[in-house]
């Protein structure tokens, strides 16, 4: 029977050569950047270059309508359609790719083919690439040289990206001679480049693998002990009720693969906000099969209704706001997921998803859009983005010596980077379980916020486009804990046959009880900003101690350090009653308190290669003392990656800010606040008054630069 493939809408065929032609050296003259043996197989991505490997079994293809029959011209097997970006996936017995390849650049029907990628050092992520690139240029380089470079490699510009000046994101058109990973990698060779960044479509990972017992209960609310529940496993939501049940003003987002709204527990007077499914570009977002349960089971967690049936979520009195992504996490899917939190004013965003990769790092476009959400969200409060730590049992980023995974999918010194919960804005939430231990799977390090309670589980990594979890090496122990009672699909589809789930868990459950939680903080004091939100959050969490080693790892990373933070819990285990309290008296608080704010706007050369570096001084004479601190710095350097950037108190105390990690980057142009920069904390409670200085130092010779103002923002 043949397969009929309908896209989503008419599709652009511009681009449509540059997969079909091969590549001539001499018509791309700039090679200066990546070597010319791996132009074709680096990914330009944060700042750093991925080692890409080609799949001998799948393709992709752009038919060039929305209503094309294929099946006849292509000798493969229709797989899956990628609706945003308008490609369609073919597998294919891999001695004859090549053929099934040339046959569909052959057709009329087809813009182009393209090979789908794997990262070399994660075989199991699929790489999908589309005809778009970012670019960020220098900011020397005007509008002219702009258009000539885009000429000279084929693109047309299709739109500024909002927050990041000189930078811009084009279209391939058929007159590039190559295809986007490698028109990137000749880009960033050129002095006028900053960045050049593909836009590539990784799949989307749950972070969810039900595999607990069972029990029809909310211990993870509130409880009076029993079996496998220590002493304050829980997050004290009755007392935190006394104050708040939530507002229905406060709107937490749930982004993920569908909500069941025709489920008893999500209906209610307002009770549901901006509805909006990505994947079928409709407003009902509900499950497409059986298998779509995982959001439903976050959304009940999170905002489930008092109704005197069913559950009740964190924050029942809050309105949902159901948001069914597309599966895919390219530039384009994750602007339009985020701009329409911000658009539609919710308060909070609730992620248990990640890249389906082992390393992989966010995109220009995407830390933009980040940024934005939690400080230009909530009409300029910032909405609290709130992302699950995922459930490996591996480091949010960092390094580990892998072993004995099946067919050595991984081996040997490993680097692990979770792009989405290393960006300093979201609150990032690890797993604990109802014995106050660390979950196994949980993923842990210094960019870890709070833990909330969950099941207990052996770690694992979902690859879904293969369709299957990997574990390594093999947890010999128990895993003992309760889990996760909530919401799932009516009827005998879901997780359960009925209408609640038993089987939920890992660090998907533990993010919207942290959503939740915000939520109910937001309900109390809705003048807070999003970074106040994940400070007290922080600043009230239950420190939760675990001597004992990970069972996989061998690693004792349970307590914490001289700022108040583990590795395994972050600033500890969420107390929304703590939280609540905390939000209410800021109410008072707030009030009375003022903010100082001074900037030096003399700019100063930075000396080259000089330990003692320059010091920039502002004076404060309000002796009250510091409540919050901000330091703004504008430094334009030829290489950031040469400098240090400290600030030190009146009182002599030196806090570091910016350690040599900014590489390539001339442009620094950013804040550091507490949430940021943890270490600050150190100068709370001090008088402000007196000199406050910045340090700039270069380590390195020949690069140089200047510090052309810096600001300091004191809360007292």
């Amino acid at each position: 029977m043949g397969i009929k493939i309908t896209l989503a809408s008419p599709l652009a065929t511009s681009g449509e050569e540059l997969m079909t032609r091969s590549p001539d050296p001499a018509e791309s003259p700039q090679n200066a950047g990546v070597p010319e043996s791996s132009v074709g197989r680096m990914l330009q991505r944060g700042g750093e270059e991925l080692l890409l490997e080609k799949l001998s079994d799948r393709f992709t293809i752009r038919p060039t309508s929305d209503d094309t029959n294929l099946s006849q011209q292509i000798p493969a097997e229709y797989s899956q359609q990628i609706k945003t970006a308008q490609l369609a996936e073919f597998v294919v017995d891999p001695k004859n790719q090549d053929a099934a390849m040339q046959a569909a650049r052959a057709s009329e029907n087809v813009a182009f083919a393209s090979h789908v990628y794997q990262l070399q050092s994660s075989p199991e992520t699929l790489i999908y690439l589309t005809d778009e690139i970012t670019i960020q240029f220098a900011s020397e380089v005007g509008e002219s040289q702009r258009e000539a470079i885009a000429s000279e490699f084929g693109l047309q510009a299709l739109k500024p990206v909002v927050g990041i000046p000189h930078t811009f994101v084009f279209q391939v058109t058929a007159q590039a001679t190559e295809n986007p990973l490698k028109i990137a990698n000749r880009l960033i060779g050129r002095p006028e480049v900053l960045v050049a960044e593909p836009n590539v479509i990784v799949p989307r990972e749950p972070l969810y693998r039900p595999l607990d017992p069972l029990y029809l209960q909310q211990w993870y609310l509130h409880h009076n002990g029993g079996a496998l529940l220590a002493a304050g496993s829980h997050i004290f939501a009755e007392k935190a009720w006394d104050i708040t049940r939530g507002d229905r003003s406060i709107v937490i987002a749930i982004a993920d693969d569908s909500i069941d709204l025709n489920h008893p527990d999500f209906q209610g007077l307002g009770k549901i906000v901006a509805p909006k499914d990505f994947k079928d570009q409709d407003f009902l977002p509900l499950p497409g099969s059986p298998q779509e349960s995982h959001g439903t089971a976050c959304a009940g967690v999170a905002v489930a209704e008092e109704n005197g049936s069913g559950i009740v979520g964190v924050a029942p009195g809050c309105a949902l706001m159901p948001l069914r992504t597309t599966g895919f996490l390219d530039d384009g899917s994750i602007e339009e997921l985020f701009d329409w939190v911000i658009k539609h004013n919710a308060s909070v965003v609730s992620c248990s998803w990640g890249a389906a990769s082992v390393y992989f790092p966010l995109s220009l476009r995407q830390r933009a859009v980040l940024t934005r959400t939690a400080t230009e969200g909530r009409q300029g409060k910032g909405c609290v983005v709130v992302f699950a730590a995922g459930n490996a049992n591996r480091p949010l980023s960092g390094t580990i010596l892998e072993r004995e995974w099946p067919n050595n999918l991984l081996r040997g010194p490993t680097n692990w980077l979770g792009g989405f919960t290393i960006h300093p804005d979201a609150i990032v939430v690890s797993a604990c379980t109802s014995l106050n231990k660390k979950a196994a799977y949980s993923n842990w390090g210094s960019n870890i916020s709070v833990c909330a309670p969950s099941n207990n589980a052996p770690p694992g990594m979902w690859f879904e486009q293969k369709g299957f979890i990997a574990t390594a090496p093999e947890v010999t122990v128990p895993t003992p804990g309760l889990g996760i009672f909530t919401t799932d699909q009516l009827g005998a589809a879901g997780y359960d046959i009925g209408d609640f789930t038993h089987t939920f868990g890992g660090t998907s459950s533990a993010c919207p009880v942290v959503a939740g939680v915000a939520a109910l903080v937001l309900s109390a004091n809705p003048n807070l900003s999003a970074q106040e939100v994940k400070r007290i959050l922080q600043d009230t969490a239950d420190k939760i101690v675990e001597q004992d080693a990970d069972p996989q790892l061998g690693l004792r990373l349970g307590t914490y350090d001289a700022t108040g933070h583990s590795q395994w819990f972050g600033y500890g285990k969420v107390n929304a009653f703590k939280a609540v309290q905390a939000a209410k008296q800021r109410v008072s608080q707030m009030a009375a308190s003022q903010q100082l704010q001074a900037k030096n706007e003399t700019s100063v050369p930075i000396p080259d290669n000089e330990p003692k570096g320059v010091t920039s001084a502002i004076r404060v004479t309000n002796s009250a003392p510091v409540r919050d601190i901000q330091i703004a710095v504008n430094i334009e350097h030829e290489f950031l990656g040469d400098i240090e950037v400290s600030l030190k108190a009146p009182n002599g105390q030196t806090v570091l800010l910016q350690n040599r990690t900014l590489g390539t980057a001339t442009q620094l142009q950013t804040t550091y606040a507490l949430e940021t920069t943890p270490t600050l904390k150190q100068l709370l409670n001090q008088p402000a008054a007196g000199v406050w200085q910045l340090l700039v130092v270069d380590y390195a010779p020949v690069d140089t630069g200047t510090l052309k103002s810096w600001e300091l923002t004191l809360g007292v």
